[in-house]
This record gives structure tokens, C-alpha cells and sequence, in this order.
């Protein structure tokens, strides 16, 4: 296992390395992504990339549930998107419902977080399907296509080694941005922070 990095390490917003190297260095970095984010707790974690355990290389994971296996992806490139863009999260992606409160009307179901983002969620449109071109773990090129949640995994890692974290997305499609916090009862609610 690594150590998850969090904002504000450079290496987050910091255009990650291309893999050249498809070696046992490379498959040991896997491993230990694989631990980390099968470690994740509150939030569990769908995905995780290289630079968010402190290495700048363009390789991300994805698990959107945990009884799914573990994917690999090394150096993607999204190559199509489609015109249709999701409205948040897809809703099969069987996220906690975290309630609401006055400050909020919004389900954090449909809100995107990020574990180098620690209690910080926001909406996100993305493009509801995809078609992604990467290496696997030999080396080997593949094409495929992916929508729903997976999809939105996909573009939300694949932004990660491009230096691109969520919040900027947020902020670039004018939605708000949230923080967990505990009402008077104790209870985990969401409330809007005011970007000034």
C-alpha cells in the first residue's frame, strides 16, 4: 500500500508521465495501488491514480463496486465522447445516500468526491459514454467503450494524470461546491462553501 497524496501536492495538478516501461516496477506500483484502494473507507473508493500515491505516471485504477475486479488502465487517451453529459453522478452508481439538509437540496449520490479531496464533493457533467484508448498491464494497446458510471470514473482518473482535479470542473460548469459537516443532531450533512 501507499500513503493517499491530497491537495495541495503539486503532483495532483502536475500532467503525469508517460509509462515506457512495462516492467516489474511497474506491475510492484500496481500491487500497491490495488491496496490502497481496496483500503479506502468513507468514502470507499471507485478509482485511484498514480499521482494520487505520490508517483507521476499516467496509470489509474477502477472499481466501481467491490465485488467487481480491479481494472487497469496505463497511459489513456479518451478518443470520443459522447454529446450526451450525465447529470451528476450516473444514478446505478450506488453511492451512500448522504441525506440533505437546508443548505442543500442535492444528494451527495449525485455528487463526484475525490480521496486526495478529503470531504469535498460537487456536481460534475460528464460525457455519459466514451470510447478509451490505453495499454494494459503487458503492454498491449486496447480500444473500448465504456458509459455510466464507469464512464464517469474513467474521465474523472484520466483527468487525475492530466493534472486536472474535480473542483475544476465544478468551477469551470458554475455548479457549487460542498463540504461534509455534522448538523446539531449529529448527523452528516452537506454544506455549500462560498468560493469568494
Amino acid at each position: 500500500m501507499r500513503p493517499i497524496v491530497h491537495v495541495p501536492n503539486q503532483i495532483l495538478t502536475t500532467s503525469a508521465q508517460t509509462v515506457t516501461a512495462f516492467d516489474h516496477k511497474l506491475e510492484n506500483l500496481i500491487s500497491e495501488m490495488k491496496g490502497t484502494l481496496k483500503a479506502t473507507v468513507d468514502p470507499k473508493g471507485v478509482g485511484l491514480a498514480a499521482p494520487q500515491v505520490g508517483v507521476s505516471l499516467r496509470v489509474f485504477l477502477t472499481r466501481p463496486t467491490e465485488k467487481e475486479a480491479i481494472r487497469v488502465f496505463i497511459n489513456p487517451e479518451i478518443i470520443k465522447r459522447s454529446e450526451s453529459l450525465t447529470d451528476g453522478l450516473p444514478a446505478q452508481a450506488g453511492m451512500p445516500d448522504r441525506g440533505n439538509n437546508a443548505s442543500t437540496s442535492l444528494k451527495a449520490g449525485k455528487l463526484e468526491g475525490c480521496l486526495s479531496i478529503p470531504n469535498i464533493w460537487g456536481k460534475v457533467r460528464r460525457a455519459s459514454s466514451l470510447t478509451l484508448k490505453y495499454q494494459d498491464e503487458t503492454g498491449a494497446i486496447r480500444q473500448e467503450q465504456f458509459s455510466g458510471f464507469l464512464a464517469t470514473i474513467i474521465q474523472h482518473e484520466t483527468d487525475h494524470v492530466n493534472g486536472i482535479l474535480f473542483t475544476q470542473r465544478v468551477l469551470e460548469q458554475k455548479e457549487k461546491v460542498y463540504q461534509a459537516a455534522k448538523d446539531v443532531d449529529g448527523n452528516e450533512v452537506l454544506e455549500e462553501i462560498k468560493l469568494h
